[in-house]
């Protein structure tokens, strides 16, 4: 199994993510730079982690969506290969068409920074297989533009389709029915903006977040 972190200009998870794959699979994750054209050969699983990418110029991920490297995940997501991306990650795909709809900035103005109780929607998909259906696992937030948007025929698209994989139990930041994480239409990509590489272990204060990485690291052995 062959995973990769992609590692933007202002990502400040990398690191985390790095270590929750290598925790969970037992194997060392590649470092990808966003400037490189393409992506390593044989790639299993991508994951575009948190931080604050180009400093949330423009909006936030607008400018990442362009960087080198997107080409090649966007190829690699149309070939199947799962792709994850975490808080300014999930910005950056939506950013880039690999999702839809938007992430704006939090209803209240302000940078959220707590863990938060999310009902897990969906766990049939590739990142959730090992939860329980109506599940509800804590996992931290930390964002000041993760109030996610779309338009009414979208989210009745995303909750028809079972597209909705995490949701807010109360509510967080004034996203859209309370909608945390999302999969595109083919079930490889998932964009999330709570932090479950963040809670893998009991002395981070949980561990709700392992599963997540044990189903999609699962599905590839």
């Amino acid at each position: 199994m062959k995973t990769a972190v992609i590692t933007f200009p202002g990502s400040n998870c990398d690191r985390d993510m790095w270590v929750a794959l290598r925790d969970v699979s037992g194997r060392e994750p590649v470092k990808v730079w966003h400037g490189d054209a393409d992506l390593p050969d044989g790639l299993d699983f991508i994951a575009l982690p948190g931080g604050f990418s180009y400093g949330d110029y423009l909006r936030s991920g607008a400018m990442a969506a362009n960087s080198p490297i997107m080409r090649s995940i966007k190829a690699a997501a149309d070939r199947g290969v799962p792709v994850l991306g975490i808080c300014n990650g999930f910005q950056v795909l939506t950013e880039a068409g690999l999702l839809p709809g938007a992430l704006m900035r939090n209803a209240g103005q302000t940078f959220i920074c707590r863990t938060v109780t999310l009902a897990v929607e969906n766990t049939q998909s590739l990142f959730t297989s090992r939860y329980e259906a109506g599940e509800q696992i804590n996992i931290p937030v930390a964002h000041h533009d993760g109030n996610y948007f779309a338009d009414e025929e979208t989210l009745d698209r995303l909750e028809g389709d079972g597209r909705v994989a995490f949701r807010y139990v109360e509510a967080c930041n004034g996203s859209r029915r309370d909608i945390a994480g999302i999969l595109n239409a083919g079930g490889n990509v998932l964009g999330m903006m709570p932090h479950p590489e963040r809670a893998i272990e009991d002395d981070h204060g949980g561990s709700d977040g392992r599963r997540l990485f044990e189903s999609i690291l699962g599905e590839l052995v």
